[in-house]
């Protein structure tokens, strides 16, 4: 593959840049012999989904061969997600880490959860006492995170409850940081999520519960909130399916997406960092990266200026990717005129190689 030349905006400057690619690397200093490939557009480093399941599909079940992964993955790909924080996964891929036409990878190994308390057969799932040598387990098989359930229905109460007691979850998220992996925690409810930030967590993914009380100290300490916007949508149609058995818990669900939108707002605003995640498996199909950018500048009402950067550059600094990897994905128009741009990538480079072309003008 030669060297790639690309005439665009540049938006994380915001300028017109020369940018040059040469194998897996970015760069703005001319390189011979490099073949122009756009010389117009808006490009940003490729998105980021910084909560994916390509090991999960509808049911949710587990997939069932590395193929599965494969085509999951690349429908995110063809959609300009060039990096993916894989949230917990039932189906081991390894061999797709750094395969050719598949997004970047950061996989949490699997989800660790309480007994009978998630989703049956995606999460190992454990009892108090297993929990925490079970999440240090979980921080040797993945790439640097692991993902902890912090809570799900309690069907004895008939309502959201946290998987473990407080001293286990704290414990579990000690155990992963001592060998040196970030934890991502699941949370619904109040409860749980007010444990969660306390003990340290890394990021929380959904924290619909989240309070008001909490966000400093999420900002202090660079707690990470992923707020999966597109999978809080369906907890009308969750809670219409449960309000038969359990009337408390659809209440609940029901009033945690209705104040979502401001929680999602108030963490902003308080300088909590938010980054991109669809939930993609399971309950959501993938591909989805351009509207879940929709919802956090439409209903959460994040400028468009830092969705893009959530999706982004920001996420890949997040996530520990290099700023000059050969990453790119430009689009026709300006996302920052108009965010509906980026549901047609016109363009797509990953790892240095082109992989898509739209209507965009080529050289």
């Amino acid at each position: 593959m030669p060297p790639l030349h690309l005439r665009v905006v540049w938006l994380p400057d915001d300028t017109v840049r020369d940018l040059y690619i040469d194998g897996d690397r970015i760069g703005f200093e001319p390189v011979p012999g490099a073949q122009t490939v756009a010389t117009s557009g808006y490009a940003l480093p490729g998105l980021v989904d910084s909560h994916c399941h390509i090991g999960i599909r509808r049911g949710p079940v587990p997939i069932a061969d590395l193929d599965e992964a494969r085509s999951l993955a690349y429908t995110d790909r063809d959609a300009g997600v060039l990096a993916i924080r894989d949230a917990g996964s039932p189906f081991d891929y390894p061999e797709l880490v750094g395969e050719d036409g598949i997004p970047r990878l950061i996989r949490a190994g699997h989800h660790v959860a309480a007994s009978k308390r998630y989703l049956r057969g995606i999460g190992i799932e454990c009892e108090p006492e297993e929990a925490v040598a079970e999440l240090a387990r979980q921080a040797k098989l993945g790439d640097g995170w692991v993902k902890l359930v912090g809570d799900w229905i309690d069907r004895g109460q008939g309502d959201l409850a946290p998987s473990f007691e407080p001293e286990i979850l704290t414990a579990a998220i000690g155990a992963a940081h001592a060998v040196g992996a970030k934890v991502a925690v699941h949370t619904f409810s109040e409860e749980a999520v007010a444990c969660v930030v306390q003990a340290g967590a890394d990021s929380i993914e959904h924290g619909t519960g989240l309070s008001t009380d909490l966000l400093d100290l999420m900002a202090a300490q660079g707690t990470a909130l992923v707020p999966t916007m597109i999978n809080i949508e369906t907890f009308d149609d969750i809670a219409a399916g449960a309000e038969a058995k359990f009337p408390t818990y659809a209440d609940h669900m029901r009033r945690l997406k209705a104040g979502f939108a401001d929680v999602v707002r108030a963490a902003w605003e308080s300088g909590v960092p938010i980054y991109l995640g669809t939930d993609a498996g399971g309950g959501i199909d993938h591909g989805l990266a351009a509207e879940e950018m929709h919802l956090l500048h439409s209903e959460a009402g994040i400028p468009v200026s830092e969705v893009l950067a959530a999706a982004s550059w920001d996420a890949r600094r997040w996530l520990g990717l290099p700023d000059d990897l050969g990453d790119v994905v430009v689009y026709d128009s300006d996302p920052r005129v108009d965010l509906a741009a980026v549901r047609e990538p016109a363009l797509i480079v990953l790892r240095g190689k082109v992989l898509h072309r739209g209507a965009l003008r080529l050289a």
